[in-house]
Parts: structure tokens; C-alpha cells; sequence
């Protein structure tokens, strides 16, 4: 069964990313995807929108898929449905990516264990700002 790594790995991790890809960001204010990566930009992240259909988002070029992206990727935050999360961890193995957080919500062990076995920091199922704030700020 998938174990979310502790409250200090998680603070850790979040002390040393910088740049965080957001698969899913949507360009409504309203969504929380959009709330939540407004937070984070706010507090000093780097945040890279990724979503097929949108130009801009919180005033970022927004990629179509992550290897698109033309700069690092010190983490890929996800904010879409469960089904989507196996072709998300394929992407991220081929590109070599080191850490995934899958959103509050969001469960898939499958592909969570699979990103962990090769090697990727794997959170999955929290809030990555309700974390920062209440854990690790």
C-alpha cells in the first residue's frame, strides 16, 4: 500500500524546488488549480502552467505537455483525474524527472508506486499549498 513520505521529506522537498510544472492549471480563476498555484507563485515558486488548450496562465507561457517545457522542472504538481496519472508518470520517467505530488483527491497507487520504484519522491492524495502553510512555512 502507498505511504506518503513524511512531514519533514515533504518539507525538505518543498525548501529545494524551485520551479514547479502544473499539469492541469486552469486559466479560471475560480478552479483550485488556479487558486492554489497563485499561492504558490505568491510565496516565490516559479510556476510552469501546463494544459493542451490554454496560452497563458498567472502570466506564464502555458506548455501543451511537460516536454514541451524549454527550462528545469524541479517538480511536476498534478491537478488531473485519476485515469490521467499513468501517462503523467510515463512522461515523467522519460523525461527524468525527480518528484511528483498528485493533488488532494487524486489517488492512483499504481502509477504512484511505479514512479517510486524508479526513483521518484512521490506525494499523492495532499494539498501542496495547504502543506507548505501548515507544515513547512
Amino acid at each position: 500500500m502507498f505511504e506518503n513520505p513524511g512531514r519533514e521529506e515533504r518539507c525538505a522537498l518543498l525548501k529545494r524546488v524551485k520551479n514547479i510544472a502544473v499539469i492541469g492549471l486552469s486559466p479560471n480563476p475560480s478552479r483550485p488549480s488556479y487558486g492554489i498555484a497563485a499561492a504558490l507563485q505568491k510565496i516565490g515558486y516559479r510556476i510552469i502552467p501546463v494544459h493542451p488548450a490554454a496560452q497563458e496562465v498567472l502570466g506564464a507561457k502555458v506548455y501543451p505537455r511537460l516536454s514541451a517545457i524549454d527550462m528545469p522542472i524541479d517538480l511536476v504538481n498534478v491537478f488531473r483525474s485519476a485515469e490521467f496519472i499513468d501517462g503523467i508518470v510515463d512522461e515523467c520517467l522519460a523525461l527524468k524527472l525527480n518528484a511528483l505530488w498528485i493533488q488532494e483527491g487524486i489517488v492512483n497507487e499504481p502509477a504512484a508506486e511505479r514512479a517510486r520504484a524508479a526513483g521518484m519522491t512521490v506525494i499523492m492524495d495532499r494539498c501542496i499549498y495547504r502543506d507548505y502553510r501548515t507544515e513547512c512555512a
